[in-house]
């Protein structure tokens, strides 16, 4: 073979990186690099760039061509091509080939693991009963951060960064403070020098849009389709629209519907809609017909049939005038009406007036008493009392008779006295 014999540089450093003896066996080599690439592993904590030196150590002295040459003429050799090329291949490739992708738990690659997901961020839309109805579309205007369009995320002009030195590239820092008599307390926090990236652009260097920042703000418009049948509480997703980072996926924004209170309507039981209607004792008694304006805009007629009498608090349906169903809109729920009969104030009515009701009513279910039975009944009258006051009145009952239930029971529980036989 004939060509230039490279000059001899350096050839002790890659032993020194792993802390090997120039004689160290290929099973020296391994314990030595997995026991240091382990403790300075970026996702532990460790040194990215004591990481990298580690792992091309290893790729070089693992190889017997290239350590080979290495022990010969040094590193220069290797980077002038012999021996298969300089340039080392991923350090991760290299600690996953010892390890595999859950080195340190979570599944997949230690790739995957560093670019980690960013926060989605959810939002709150305000929705009425009409637009959940009828469908509709919201065009909806926010701000976020996105990569620098000029320095691609670099952050400086040359895309150059040295790491802090404050922090030595892991954008925390510890600080310890003595609370007591042999006691430290550690505290954690965010770098201030490097504000938790771990890195350093020199002033100079700084991308002039993003101010080294590596993002900037933008304003983004997005249509939110909201479809008919949809309910409170359903998400609407954009992928990834979030905020970008640099060396981050991309998070998503999320809109969570949230159904206003209606006036007239209410929603239940799925797609079935339900309405309050009052009644007159003679709309109640004689029939009636109104004019029901729905969620769409239409006047439904409501009416009841020849003869029908409506009792206080019945309910009656109109199948397919619900809501419709998500996704298939053309099949909807019923809407249910729920009768309220108003009755007429006291005194309205004449005792000649009662009397011909009387006539036209049904006979009174009641039994007609004798003068004599009457003779032998007291006399009462009758006062008001809301449904509020019969309601604490029961609860009043129920607290009572509860402690009167736990007296008896710590009764039973206490020791009996007994009298010793003679």
């Amino acid at each position: 073979m004939f060509g230039r014999v490279p000059k001899k540089s350096d050839n002790t450093k890659f032993y020194e990186v792993l802390g090997v003896p120039k004689s160290a066996s290929q099973d020296e080599l391994k314990k030595a690099y997995k026991k240091a690439a382990i403790k300075n592993h970026p996702d532990k904590g460790g040194d990215p760039e004591k990481f990298k030196e580690l792992a091309h150590a290893y790729e070089v002295l693992s190889d017997p061509e290239k350590r080979d040459i290495y022990d010969q003429y040094g590193e220069d050799a290797l980077k002038e091509g012999m021996g298969g090329g300089g340039s080392s291949h991923n350090p991760f490739d290299i600690f996953e080939s010892f390890f595999g992708g859950g080195a340190f738990g979570g599944g997949g690659s230690s790739r995957g693991r560093r670019q980690k997901r960013g926060e989605d961020v959810v939002h709150a839309l305000k929705v009425s009963l009409e637009e959940l109805y009828n469908g509709t579309a919201k065009k909806l205007s926010l701000s976020r951060n996105a990569i620098c369009s000029k320095c691609k995320g670099k952050g400086s002009k040359s895309g150059a960064f040295s790491r802090c030195y404050g922090c030595q590239g892991t954008g925390m820092k510890i600080t310890t403070r003595q609370i007591g008599l042999g006691m430290i307390q550690q505290m954690q926090h965010v770098c201030p020098e490097c504000r938790g990236s771990g890195e350093m652009i020199s002033d100079r260097d700084r991308c002039p849009q993003c101010k080294g920042n590596k993002v900037t703000q933008e304003k983004k418009v997005l249509e939110v389709h909201i479809e008919k049948g949809m309910r409170g509480g359903q998400k609407i997703t954009f992928e990834g629209q979030a905020d970008e980072a640099p060396d981050t996926i991309t998070g998503d924004i999320v809109f969570v519907l949230e159904q206003k209170k209606h006036p007239k309507f209410d929603r239940k039981f799925g797609d079935d809609l339900y309405v309050d209607h009052n009644l007159s004792l003679t709309e109640a008694l004689c029939g009636f017909q109104f004019a029901l304006t729905h969620l769409d805009g239409r006047q439904l007629l409501i009416k009841s049939n020849p003869g029908e009498v409506i009792k206080p608090g019945q309910y009656k349906a109109i199948n397919d005038e619900g809501m419709p169903h998500h996704r298939r809109p053309f099949m909807k729920g019923k809407l249910v009406i729920q009768f309220h009969v108003i009755f007429p104030e006291s005194g309205v009515f004449s005792p000649e007036q009662c009397r011909k009701i009387e006539s036209i009513l049904p006979m009174r279910p009641s039994k007609h008493l004798t003068d004599m039975e009457l003779d032998d009944c007291e006399e009462t009258t009758l006062h008001d009392v809301s449904a509020e006051e019969v309601k604490r009145r029961k609860e009043r009952q129920h607290r009572h008779r509860e402690a009167y239930d736990e007296d008896d029971d710590d009764d039973e529980s206490a020791p009996r006295v007994q009298c010793a036989q003679q």
